[in-house]
């Protein structure tokens, strides 16, 4: 069977004769052709700044810093922006330049990649992850949180991004009661997923928490995840009693009593930063032992910025 020749490519008609464009379209087109050469201008401003502040960003790696990844450093930079934001462009849009430039500026200072839990395919997770965490950023995809927590104890992941703690999951997959045990190095909750948690239609609704081998830094706004080991007769009311009576805010509480199991386990999420110190950790006289600090996270932006 013979392949049907190509149509003929009919030579581009010649331009129009200056003389024959109408003076309104000439003004227009001179107009666009100034606001055209106005955006490259501001391009180029742009990407100046952009390698001036790479430049400043490799100092930084080279002061000895122990780590790149700041997790509340990064959610102060966008609030701060977002806050003397001004005009029609999206504050999500800032969010996302942002996220993908700290992504890139945080692979600068060493090989970065995360492992991902992602026990459904349809969770999104690694969408989740990538939206945070840039783009092009190395993803390890695992199918148990212990595995994706084994990549950052191992050095081989630097975060892990995991499921939100639930009273519903099975005792395998309540990965946070493992961080109770304080075994090094030391993996800590550094951050909650997604952000900026206004989703737009084919946003995953997932939420999730990150982990790394590092220590939380604060941003100013924040909330502090305290795992503790409690006696089996130990009920919701009478937990959020006692936390409260330490002087803490308690919000979320996540209470486990799995079978067999000789104690009782609970993640609470309280107003605030927290440090290992803190003295009203010990006035929790409703634990086992000394609670926990398993980490905190920024407070994720709501989408209600100016």
């Amino acid at each position: 069977m013979m392949m049907s020749s190509p149509a003929p490519i009919e030579a581009p008609a010649p331009p129009a004769d200056p003389a024959e464009i109408p003076p309104a379209e000439v003004a227009w087109q001179d107009s666009l052709a100034a606001l055209r050469a106005e955006l490259d201008r501001i391009d180029d401003a742009l990407h100046d700044l952009l390698m001036r502040r790479a430049a400043v960003v490799e100092q930084v790696g080279n002061s000895g810093k122990p780590s790149a990844y700041r997790p509340g450093r990064e959610a102060a930079i966008i609030r701060r922006l977002l806050a003397r934001h001004a005009g029609l462009l999206p504050p999500q849009t800032v969010v996302r330049i942002w996220r993908e430039m700290l992504a890139g500026t945080t692979a600068m200072q060493g090989p970065f990649s995360i492992a991902v839990c992602q026990t459904d395919p349809a969770a999104g997770y690694i969408q989740l992850a990538r939206e945070h965490f840039g783009a092009l950023t190395p993803v390890l995809v695992h199918r148990s949180p212990a595995q994706a927590i084994a990549n950052v104890t191992a050095g081989t992941a630097s975060v892990a991004v995991l499921p939100m703690p639930s009273e519903s999951e099975e005792p395998r997959d309540a990965w946070w009661t493992a961080l109770l045990h304080n075994d090094a190095p030391r993996i800590h909750i550094a951050a909650r997923l997604p952000f900026w948690t206004r989703r737009p239609e084919g946003a995953p609704s997932a939420q999730a928490l990150v982990v790394a081998a590092i220590p939380p830094d604060p941003s100013g706004q924040d909330r502090t995840l305290l795992g503790l080991e409690l006696d089996l007769d130990v009920s919701r009311a009478r937990l959020t009693t006692a936390v409260s009576t330490a002087g803490f805010s308690p919000g979320t509480v996540v209470l486990r009593r799995d079978p067999g199991a000789p104690v009782a386990h609970a993640i609470v999420e309280v107003d605030g930063y927290l440090a290992d110190d803190d003295p009203r950790l010990t006035q929790l006289g409703a634990v086992l032992r000394r609670p926990v600090v398993l980490g905190a996270y920024a407070i994720p932006l709501d989408g209600a910025v100016a």
